[in-house]
């Protein structure tokens, strides 16, 4: 398809408080029909992407669309034709989704796939929605081992970085392991912010690479997960490069980690993502658990928590 138009298009997740989110298949008579997508269609001209979303929404299934929140934007070629996708997130909706087109309708829960065939662009966004809302980032360094560990045990986050880099291997390995008995049994991902070489056989779930490993990464890691921390636009589409799973943008507000740095502020931030957005940003520094809404707003997938995870 190359040279081909960019049809620009938008596409909605209708998000239950689960986590779980809804999947339409493709009607008869449209290309790959029977396959399995987020409901959306086509920006008509003079539209803005929310507004063809609500649109859409309305024609397909019969519901006003109340609250969104952007998340995605990802290009992709198929044989008949090239779409450049801006997905959302919809929190609140009025009505109940009935199939004006002829689809059918199924909810989802992360990971878990009733339905198929999946349409091939959703590949990336389906893993996506694995990930969880706050991200918990741990500070043994400040608080302790033993305190670290402690509230590791106390506290059930879903996803949780192991960064810690005044421990050397050996001790870092040893604290992994201690945390990592925590976290993985009960079903949360361990990542570790530290040279991708040092994790072969560790118990992880995958690696955080900070703003130097970035730079010098020349592919992603072989890892289940991984992700990077960013501060500017051009970091961001790098990560998407790579095909990491998701970053981490700030510092938002102001934080002891940076004393003197001037924060982005959430205008700071939105700037970052003004652009396309080729992967999940969580907002970080500053910042509480409760300030996921206003995160969302922003465009961020949720926020990533360091004091603020174990106070």
């Amino acid at each position: 398809m190359t040279g081909s138009k960019i049809i620009e298009v938008v596409a909605g997740a209708l998000m239950r408080a689960d986590g779980g989110f809804m999947l339409g298949s493709r009607p008869e008579g449209k290309p790959y029909a029977g396959y399995w997508e987020f409901p959306g269609g086509k920006v008509e001209a003079g539209e803005t992407a929310l507004q063809a979303l609500k649109r859409e929404f309305v024609e397909e299934m019969g519901i006003a669309v109340t609250d969104a929140t952007p998340w995605l934007t990802k290009t992709h070629h198929y044989e008949h034709a090239s779409v450049h996708l801006r997905f959302f997130r919809i929190w609140d909706w009025q009505g109940e989704p009935q199939p004006r087109e002829g689809q059918s309708f199924a909810w989802q829960l992360p990971g878990r796939y009733t339905v198929a065939p999946m349409l091939p662009a959703n590949g990336p966004i389906l893993k996506s929605l694995e990930l969880p809302p706050h991200y918990a980032i741990t500070c043994a360094h400040e608080i302790g081992v033993a305190a670290q560990l402690q509230k590791l045990a106390e506290r059930d986050w879903a996803m949780v970085q192991v960064r810690e880099p005044q421990m050397v291997r050996d001790e870092l390995a040893d604290f992994v392991a201690r945390a990592a008995a925590i976290v993985r049994p009960r079903g949360g991902k361990l990542l570790v912010n530290a040279d991708p070489a040092w994790l072969a056989g560790w118990p992880v779930d995958g690696a955080h690479l900070n703003g130097a490993r970035l730079a010098a990464c020349e592919r992603r890691p072989d890892f289940a997960w991984v992700g990077a921390s960013i501060h500017s636009q051009a970091e961001l589409l790098r990560a998407g490069e790579l095909g990491l799973d998701y970053a981490l943008l700030g510092h938002v507000a102001a934080t002891a980690s940076h004393p003197g740095h001037a924060p982005l502020a959430w205008d700071g931030f939105t700037g970052c993502l003004a652009g396309d957005v080729p992967l999940p940003v969580y907002a970080l520094g500053g910042l509480a658990a409760d300030d996921l809404p206003i995160a969302r707003e922003h465009g961020a997938h949720g926020v990533a928590l360091m004091r603020g995870a174990w106070r």
